[in-house]
């Protein structure tokens, strides 16, 4: 084996499961998809002033479902003022405890109510990430397109984030560092939201370029470092092996 081959920056599971499933979306959405604008955490797709209030965050999660394909009509947005109750998900490829979650996806009365925690006006970039992942339940659930009780459902709805056009917000909100004083000191410390790790991002990010026909997207430089590597890195895998994985779909 070459020292500098290019690799995959998944373990192969982790590939399998990201190639198979994003295959899988084409099925069930329909390859339009990877014809739509990647949305990106800039005034073009998020335009106006913005204060955090809640109804900054309604018409946030209205925009969100324009970009999405969900009828804003069958989405009811409520606040908490406490975190919400965390999961814990023994998914193989994601192994992870959480002790708190940003958002939370129901049906009641056949609409979608999503419960959103108050505190997340005020991290834009975190909230439309959590949107677009409650709207993604809304694809998946909403549109009985998987069962409740499959066992990677948060993992796969993070992954139809990147699908539907919202990976680099997902990627870049997946693990956030806050420095907090502490007396003479100072603590860094890290977030995760989401339930895909930045290299699964990276890669799953790659892949979505590769079946759009983009070997070097525009749009990656929008990604942040750690992702944006992962992302780099699985586009050189996919260049050398792509005859022996798939070719892109664009088109079918």
């Amino acid at each position: 084996m070459a020292w500098f081959e290019a690799r995959c920056p998944v373990v192969a599971d982790e590939q399998t499961w990201i190639d198979d499933n994003l295959r899988w979306f084409v099925g069930q959405f329909g390859s339009s998809w990877l014809h739509s604008p990647v949305v990106l955490p800039t005034d073009d797709f998020f335009p106006g002033e913005y204060s955090g209030s809640e109804q900054d965050i309604r018409d946030a999660v209205t925009r969100v479902c324009g970009y999405m394909g969900v009828v804003p009509g069958r989405v009811h947005v409520d606040f908490s003022a406490e975190a919400l109750p965390g999961e814990v998900t023994d998914w193989i490829p994601v192994s992870a405890s959480w002790s708190g979650a940003a958002g939370h996806y129901r049906t009641v009365g056949g609409k979608a109510l999503i419960s959103l925690e108050e505190s997340l006006g005020q991290t834009p970039l975190a909230l439309i990430a959590t949107v677009a992942h409650e709207l993604a339940h809304e694809r998946l659930l909403g549109e009985d397109r998987v069962r409740p009780d499959r066992v990677d459902q948060e993992p796969l709805t993070d992954l139809l984030t990147v699908f539907l056009g919202f990976g680099v917000v997902s990627a870049n909100a997946a693990l956030e560092f806050s420095n907090r004083a502490e007396g003479r000191h100072s603590r860094w410390s890290a977030s995760r939201l989401g339930y895909l790790t930045e290299p699964m991002f990276g890669y799953a990010l790659a892949r979505y370029a590769w079946m759009r026909g983009e070997q070097d997207p525009d749009w990656a430089d929008f990604v942040d470092t750690n992702p944006r590597a992962s992302l780099k890195k699985g586009l050189r895998f996919l260049k050398r092996s792509g005859d022996n994985i798939a070719s892109p779909v664009v088109g079918a």
